[in-house]
């Protein structure tokens, strides 16, 4: 019961090496820089928070108990959410000022004042998603469409769908004329 066929066992191991083998070459083709963070040396407008200090104001959240503080301290590289006045962290926050989203923070013997950080985002900018846009800007939304809005619409789709169904067959033609199999995806709809 507990042998295994000496087939089987080739097979594994033959197709584990090919795997690996097909896995190495695929690692050139990784991008070198991550696709969502700026290109070096370049920031978004406004995305800059100020100098980070030995603890930063990370958060904002309101509680039943009143709102909590997220605290980083940069130096432990851990955060804690505390309330007004809670003591029992290396700091302990004074007071709150909503409008400006800081704080003042006793630290050390120091008083310091916490902006909110602002988060580091940037835009990858136009094209290259890959994913086509909700709605195109020659067909604004409406929120109460007319009959004749909603016939203009459905006659936007439904150009769409042939105009696809076109590509589609256009696609497998030239597959069969060069005896190629045709590209993978959904297979042509009849017209109807």
């Amino acid at each position: 019961m507990g042998m295994c066929h000496p087939n089987l066992a080739v097979l594994a191991v033959l197709s584990a090496t090919v795997a690996l083998a097909c896995a190495v070459p695929l690692r050139a083709d990784l991008a070198q820089a991550s696709p969502f963070l700026p290109p070096p040396g370049s920031a978004a407008p406004g995305a800059q928070a100020g100098p980070s200090g030995p603890v930063e104001l990370r958060g904002i959240m309101s509680t039943p108990a009143g709102a909590a503080y997220c605290i980083y301290d940069t130096a432990k590289k851990t955060s804690a959410w505390v309330g007004l006045n809670e003591a029992g962290n290396d700091f302990v926050v004074k007071a709150a000022d909503p409008d400006s989203d800081s704080v003042t923070v006793d630290f050390q013997g120091r008083s310091l004042r916490l902006v909110l950080r602002t988060a580091k985002v940037a835009s990858a900018g136009a094209g290259g998603s890959g994913v086509a846009p909700a709605a195109s800007p020659s067909s604004p939304v409406v929120l109460n469409p007319s009959a004749a809005d909603e016939q203009r619409r459905l006659d936007a789709v439904s150009q769409e769908v042939r105009r696809r169904r076109l590509e589609r067959e256009k696609a497998a033609q030239a597959a069969r004329d060069t005896g190629q199999a045709p590209v993978n995806g959904p297979p042509p709809v009849p017209n109807r």
